[in-house]
């Protein structure tokens, strides 16, 4: 996914009211930018830290600007939790995830469960109809472990509820974790954080739900995938 337009360097102020952040950009600037993450973001929102922001056109938006990444010495870290989805769908278009290829329809944000969207539907002729739920992870408390979820998470445990109904359903439930930053070669479930979401965690594996960890390669120009990587199963 490509950046449609090009991000500002700046330093991060603070964040407030949950959606809204300060950042200083290179000429001095002070900018208020929308911060779509509703999750703690641990580690990643010291004041001064790099961010990247873009700027939209759009004249009837309030907030000019968009939170897309912060940078970590070398490390981008994607916190902005509109473009999992997108990242995704594009990927599944080239064929870069083979778990989902050959599917006649994709379609996005579809009904189904208790008043839930499911982000992606893959439909097809002759496979079975595939759900897949996408969760953006940008925590990283040991180095090269990447966590989720970062914040308590009752619509998480909801989501994961829905894809074990899907998937005894006798059809394919699939929960894909993007993880927004590329110095980490496992994953794990913050178990410290939310004890309820490990739980329903583990219980969707045991009702059939697939897991798919994907990292990504990321800089101020785009956010791709990457490569897969491991899940630890000690939760």
């Amino acid at each position: 996914m490509d950046f449609s337009n090009k991000l500002f360097k700046a330093k991060f102020i603070k964040r407030y009211k949950r959606f809204f952040s300060d950042h200083i950009l290179e000429d001095g600037t002070i900018v208020t930018a929308h911060c779509a993450n509703t999750g703690a973001m641990l580690g990643i929102t010291e004041k001064g830290v790099t961010s990247w922001l873009s700027k939209s056109d759009n004249p009837k938006r309030k907030l000019k600007w968009s939170w897309e990444l912060v940078q970590k010495g070398k490390t981008f870290i994607g916190i902005n939790t509109h473009n999992p989805n997108k990242i995704i769908q594009e990927a599944i278009q080239k064929n870069e995830i083979f778990e989902f290829d050959n599917y006649d329809s994709l379609k996005r944000e579809v009904k189904y469960g208790t008043n839930s969207k499911i982000d992606i539907l893959l439909t097809d002729k002759i496979k079975k109809d595939c759900y897949v739920e996408i969760k953006n992870v940008h925590l990283s408390r040991k180095k090269g472990v990447a966590e989720f979820p970062d914040a308590v998470t009752t619509r998480g445990r909801k989501h994961l509820k829905e894809l074990s109904l899907v998937s005894q359903s006798g059809l394919r439930a699939v929960m894909l974790f993007l993880i927004q930053r590329n110095d980490c070669n496992f994953f794990k479930i913050a178990e410290d954080i939310d004890k309820e979401y490990a739980k329903a965690f583990n219980d969707a594996i045991k009702a059939g739900v697939e897991v798919i960890c994907i990292d990504t390669t990321l800089n101020s120009k785009a956010i791709n995938i990457g490569k897969k990587i491991q899940l630890l199963e000690d939760n």
